[in-house]
């Protein structure tokens, strides 16, 4: 009788150790199975994310969401861009032709997205000192330059204030041109272009 009674004395904490050990498993394997849940619909909904169509990286300027680059058809409506002049979105392509005249919506888009940089004046010719700037960051104009995006593309924009310079998804307003930001902007972005695009 004594054994027998010690015998399910030390079985009563060893069933509270099991049943103590058992849902220490079960809290840890829960956890487990939800952190992998997690990382597996993250990684599902980041691989769908269409490219181009999210929020601009990091870099000078004030950033616009990129509304991608697709090339409208004849007869596609325009969309609604997001800025004006606009520095994103489904465009006719049609290339840059000559500097220091008024560009449409399209050869703005255009020439953003292969990587050049535009630069907006409201005077009736480029001021002086933004044609030495110009030239200071990347050579003289040139439709090929343009072509491959590493032109710096002065154009009259009537009403501009200051200089406005565009890059793909991103734009600066400066009131001069000796402002050091606009040196900056134009260095980080030319080249750059639109994420994804062909050129």
């Amino acid at each position: 009788m004594t054994r027998t009674a010690s015998r399910g004395g030390s079985s009563a904490p060893e069933s509270r150790l099991a049943r103590l050990l058992e849902r220490l498993a079960i809290l840890i394997a829960s956890l487990a199975l939800s952190v992998g849940l997690i990382v597996l619909v993250s990684g599902y909904f980041t691989s769908r994310d269409q490219a181009g169509v999210t929020g601009a990286g990091a870099g000078p300027g004030q950033a616009f969401k990129d509304l991608g680059h697709a090339t409208l058809r004849a007869g596609e409506a325009r969309p609604a861009y997001d800025s004006n002049p606009p520095t994103s979105g489904p465009h006719f392509n049609q290339a840059v032709s000559s500097a220091g005249t008024p560009l449409n919506e399209d050869q703005l888009l255009t020439a953003l997205q292969a990587g050049d940089v535009v630069i907006f004046y409201g005077a009736s010719r480029p001021p002086a000192d933004l044609e030495r700037f110009a030239r200071s960051v990347a050579p003289p104009f040139t439709t090929s330059l343009a072509a491959t995006g590493d032109a710096v593309i002065l154009a009259r924009r009537p009403g501009t204030a200051g200089v406005l310079a565009l890059a793909w998804a991103h734009m600066l307003n400066v009131p001069r041109t000796s402002d050091p930001a606009l040196r900056g902007f134009v260095t980080y972005w030319l080249g750059r272009g639109a994420p994804g695009s062909p050129g």
